[in-house]
């Protein structure tokens, strides 16, 4: 399996509660996400984000970025 693109859509901007407004991750979200090493534990915690995001509302914005952004990359949107 590829690297998992990042679902950081730098906009990097925590004023919803602590979860940024660009992806919905909080800070220590963000630095887990970066420890994570094998594939489909990055799958895995985009799968969660989604999750978090449809709770939360105000996201939708976030999946049409993140395609995007694994396009560029090459890589398979995790989130599809």
């Amino acid at each position: 399996m590829s690297k998992v693109p990042s679902p950081c859509i730098d906009v990097c901007k925590f004023k919803r509660q602590g979860h940024c407004i660009g992806c919905s991750m909080t800070k220590p979200q963000k630095s887990l996400f970066k420890q994570l090493k094998k594939a489909k534990h990055q799958q895995a915690f985009v799968h969660m984000l989604v999750s978090q995001q449809d709770a939360l509302g105000k996201y939708k914005h976030w999946a049409e970025a993140y395609a995007k952004k694994c396009r560029k990359k090459g890589a398979k949107n995790p989130a599809a």
